[in-house]
């Protein structure tokens, strides 16, 4: 499907895909089904865009996605909301509020966990912390090392969550901040090698903690033209257990997930929706005895 035609439409038709080679209407009825919704890089985009903003016209907002996703949830109560980062900065309302309205806003939402972009310390990493207490959901980042900051004890590197008995395990992903951030603004924020951590952190989520479905919730970036710099793809093939990477911080809007081979020959799915809110991404997986199925939607908001 061409990208102007996808934009077109209020909602992308249904993907529908599977692993392993099995088509998904062969899920049987008694599969469970666990609704992955996400956004990233929203950059305090508080309000729709204007009549007058090209393509984007009269586009996003938080109210909007609040309805869409009160709908999805009433049809799926086994329903995650995540997002990949970067909730700060990009309108007047962060220079204003400096990411108190972000916060409540997806707190009314009800997000269930988010991880940190780099834009997040915008405000330095004192500013982050300032807003803490009006953020009523996780933040999980497993490759930044906050030992010797205001933020230590404050970021989980994981979160478990169990939707009708199914262990949903999610853990966070960072960009490195050096070269992008200034070092006054994250301090002593050590940069852990991400596909170092995110081998360690699925194999405790998957082989400890006996997680069914295993996600990793990144600020890395969908891709780049340097080989040597960690990608979520590259980050999909290298490592194994992980079943679907949300990612952020590159703006990438994908029609669909992008289906990567790990180091162990099983699909991950990786996915990304833009930015500034204008969509909210859906992935469903359908859960039987030793089998994942998977269908895949981008929502216009």
């Amino acid at each position: 499907m061409k990208r102007r035609t996808f934009i077109k439409n209020t909602a992308a038709s249904a993907t529908l895909l599977s692993m392993g080679g099995v088509a998904l209407s062969c899920v049987h009825q008694n599969a469970k089904k666990i609704t992955i919704l996400h956004t990233n890089d929203v950059h305090s985009h508080i309000d729709p865009f204007g009549p007058n903003d090209g393509r984007n016209a009269n586009k996003g907002g938080v109210a909007r996605r609040a309805t869409l996703i009160q709908k999805l949830r009433q049809e799926n109560p086994n329903t995650l909301l995540l997002d990949a980062g970067d909730i700060f900065q990009g309108t007047p309302y962060f220079n204003y509020y400096g990411g108190e309205l972000e916060f409540k806003l997806m707190s009314m939402l009800d997000y269930d966990a988010a991880t940190i972009g780099n834009h997040d310390f915008d405000n330095g990493i004192e500013g982050l912390y300032a807003q803490l207490p009006n953020a009523k959901f996780d933040f999980i980042s497993a490759n930044y090392d906050f030992k010797n900051t205001i933020m230590d004890t404050h970021v989980e590197p994981y979160k478990i969550f169990n939707k009708s008995g199914v262990k949903i395990g999610v853990f966070g992903l960072g960009v490195e901040l050096e070269g992008l951030v200034s070092r006054d603004a994250f301090k002593e924020t050590k940069y852990l090698d991400p596909i170092e951590i995110a081998q360690d952190m699925s194999r405790i989520l998957k082989t400890e903690e006996q997680c069914d479905l295993i996600i990793c919730l990144s600020h890395l970036g969908y891709e780049y033209k340097y080989p040597d710099k960690v990608c979520d793809r590259s980050l999909a093939r290298a490592t194994k257990d992980i079943d679907l990477i949300i990612g952020g911080h590159t703006h990438t809007f994908l029609d669909e997930p992008t289906i990567e081979t790990n180091a162990v020959g099983k699909h991950v799915l990786v996915n990304q929706v833009g930015c500034y809110g204008l969509y909210l991404g859906k992935v469903d997986f359908y859960l039987e005895p030793d089998t994942k199925y998977f269908s895949s939607r981008a929502l216009r908001v």
